[in-house]
Formats: structure tokens, C-alpha cells, sequence
């Protein structure tokens, strides 16, 4: 399989979600908002590596803004789950408006 085709089937909820390194991007680009998260720590569970506290952003896609009005809304959350199910619902109700 292809990298440009592996992309396109990474998704969360009907939306792209796309990682690099320890950031991850949810969201369409086009759409008026998407989530940013970071990855602050990562814990060792079971000899296997698992997502520790996670920073999360809901930004507009707003260009003709300053990088910090951008930031919506901001939280810390521990583990991936957590942080995926805060960043989904800010960013259905940031759509839906």
C-alpha cells in the first residue's frame, strides 16, 4: 500500500487524523476548525509504551488571525482516549455553530 493511501484511511470518527512525532492533527484542514494535540508524556505499561498526559487545542483555521487568538479552547488530559473524546466534541460543536 502506498503512504498516500495509508493516510487517508487513518480516521477517527469520520474525520482525518494525522500524527507526526508527538503531535497529532483532527480535522479537516478546510473546515473552519481542527483539534491539536500534543503528546507531553508517555508511560510504560506492561513493557509496551502507552500515551501519558496529552495537551489539547481546539484552533480556527482562520489565517487573517494572530497564532494566539487562533487557540478556542485549551485542556491537559491524561491518556489518548481522553484527549480524542474532548477534542471530537469541541470540534463537532465548534462546526455545528
Amino acid at each position: 500500500m502506498a503512504e498516500n493511501e495509508a493516510l487517508k484511511l487513518l480516521q477517527y470518527k469520520g474525520r482525518p487524523l494525522r500524527r507526526s512525532g508527538n503531535e497529532l492533527y483532527y480535522g479537516n484542514l478546510g473546515d473552519s476548525h481542527i483539534v491539536f494535540m500534543q503528546i507531553l508524556s508517555t508511560d510504560e505499561v506492561n513493557g509496551k509504551e502507552t500515551v501519558g498526559k496529552v495537551h489539547v487545542q481546539l484552533l480556527s483555521n482562520n489565517s487573517a488571525l494572530p497564532p494566539k487568538a487562533r487557540i478556542i479552547k485549551e485542556s491537559d488530559k491524561n491518556g489518548l482516549y481522553n484527549a480524542m473524546d474532548i477534542g471530537s466534541i469541541w470540534l463537532e460543536r465548534a462546526l455545528a455553530e
